[in-house]
């Protein structure tokens, strides 16, 4: 999303009191991104790093929102395409996020999908509030290939500035960088497919669809194990029945033979 604010509102003095009667607006008239090239990366992103997360209640990941950084100054704002913040408080949902009624808690990790119109303030204008504002880890990606190269560049915030992060081809060809901040791979796979790694547990982070077959086959897989425990055990039952039965059947018979025999004994 296009958000272009002054850069003079970044050294604005902030103010001393929260305002409750300033509106911070939380939609925009703009699609959520330019094309389908945009839209896959960016939900996936989004999706998979909500469902990573999931079990920490401190931190929080959206994209395509508001983050308002100056407090009374609807104009100080950005829209990051994802952005993470750890410390949250709380992963609930938000119209938009005001770092000052957070804790002064703002992003962490923040990652931009290029395109033909975004991706020049990506680089300029926008990297510089978010350095302004104490984003530690900035990455752009670029999904068609036509606005940088290499089509990944991540940056970490040193001293106020920020210094590349190294990006390079692993052994499978893959490029591939380290997010500190998310203690993920961020990789760009055949056919500038965008991809998170978790090498904690040598796991993909996982499409939504993915995540959903994957689910269904472990369903599938646990009602298959079930199905043929139950029928062992039916095949255990009936084996019982029938040596139980066999058993009486082998009483009946020694009780026979003996009644037989006290009767012939007399």
């Amino acid at each position: 999303m296009i958000v272009r604010p002054s850069g003079k509102n970044i050294a604005k003095p902030q103010a001393e009191y929260d305002d409750p009667t300033i509106q911070y607006p939380y939609e925009y008239d703009e699609l959520l991104a330019e094309t389908e090239y945009q839209y896959e990366p960016l939900t996936y992103a989004v999706a998979a790093l909500k469902a990573h997360f999931r079990d920490r209640d401190d931190v929080y990941a959206q994209g395509d929102m508001f983050v308002y950084y100056r407090m009374n100054d609807p104009s100080s704002v950005v829209a990051p395409d994802v952005f993470v913040v750890f410390g949250a408080l709380g992963n609930h949902k938000r119209n938009s996020w005001l770092t000052w009624r957070e804790g002064d808690r703002q992003p962490d990790f923040v990652l931009e999908i290029a395109s033909e119109s975004t991706w020049h303030w990506d680089a300029g204008g926008k990297r510089d509030i978010y350095a302004q504002i104490g984003v530690t880890e900035y990455w752009r990606f670029d999904p068609t290939g036509e606005c940088f190269n290499p089509p990944l560049i991540g940056e970490r915030l040193v001293n106020g500035e920020y210094r590349l992060i190294e990006v390079a081809d692993d052994d499978d060809g893959m490029l591939r960088g380290h997010s500190d901040v998310l203690s993920l791979d961020i990789c760009v796979r055949d056919e500038l497919e965008l991809r998170l790694y978790d090498p904690i547990h040598g796991e993909w982070l996982m499409y939504y669809q993915e995540a959903q077959d994957a689910l269904q086959a472990e369903r599938t897989a646990r009602e298959a194990t079930e199905t043929e425990f139950e029928a062992k055990r039916e095949a255990f039952r009936a084996e019982r029945t029938a040596r139980e039965a066999a058993e009486r059947r082998i009483r009946e018979l020694e009780e026979q033979l003996l009644r037989q025999q006290q009767g012939g004994s007399r």
